[in-house]
């Protein structure tokens, strides 16, 4: 499925510039972090590799066929999006499409992973916000897909929450799961990246496994610092 490849990726909408063009090229294993100031191009750059983002120019290219990419990869939203059915249901639901064998021991064994197995039979919708965000994630992560593309899973979560997220990603990416996730939190981006990625006017300004520890660009170095862009 890797590597994933862009060339030209553009993202316009109406009269305003939203990507691009961006040129990329994800391999190998770990975590990338996306980061930037609001409104440099971060969660549409997911959406676009994600292929849920009209693109106006450019190419994305898998390698393999883009359907099949689609069917092993998942997105995790900034606000989860859960079904109208228990815990137990929205964990089975993935499993249900690709008819999948031992279905009720992967829910009973996802929802441990997550710290909801005492919930299984509970309304998704009256969770807490970190029982809904973890309960998103483990969906995501249930079929085990090669790819995980996350939009600031943990942006309104507590301290709690955001360390049983981060748990849960690591543990995906040392199963082999590719991870791209969208933060503004530098501390998550320091715990977690392999690479990053830093976007500033919604193309990249710096790129690397080392960027977060010494940074090159200006732009980056101020940010780091809390400086406004």
């Amino acid at each position: 499925m890797l590597p994933l490849r862009t060339k030209g990726l553009t993202v316009r909408r109406k009269s305003q510039h939203l990507l691009g063009p961006i040129d990329l090229t994800l391999d190998g294993a770990g975590i990338t972090v996306v980061m930037g100031p609001n409104g440099s191009g971060k969660t549409t750059l997911l959406r676009a590799l994600h292929g849920i983002e009209r693109l106006s120019g450019g190419t994305i290219d898998w390698a393999c066929p883009a359907a099949e990419a689609h069917r092993h990869q998942s997105f995790v939203f900034q606000t989860p999006i859960l079904l109208r059915r228990t815990v137990a249901g929205n964990l089975r639901y993935p499993l249900d499409l690709i008819r999948a064998p031992d279905r009720t021991a992967l829910v009973a064994d996802w929802a441990a992973r997550a710290g909801l197995s005492d919930k299984l039979q509970l309304q998704a919708a009256r969770l807490s916000g970190g029982e809904r965000q973890k309960l998103a994630l483990a969906r995501a992560l249930i079929t085990a897909p090669k790819v995980l593309f996350l939009d600031e899973p943990c942006a309104s979560l507590d301290g709690a929450a955001t360390r049983a997220i981060e748990a849960l990603l690591h543990d995906a990416a040392q199963s082999g799961t590719r991870i791209v996730i969208a933060t503004h939190d530098m501390g998550q981006a320091r715990r977690l990246a392999s690479d990053a990625i830093f976007l500033v006017g919604g193309k990249i300004a710096e790129i690397g496994p080392g960027i977060l520890s010494k940074p090159e660009t200006p732009a980056l170095q101020a940010f780091l610092r809390g400086d406004i862009l």
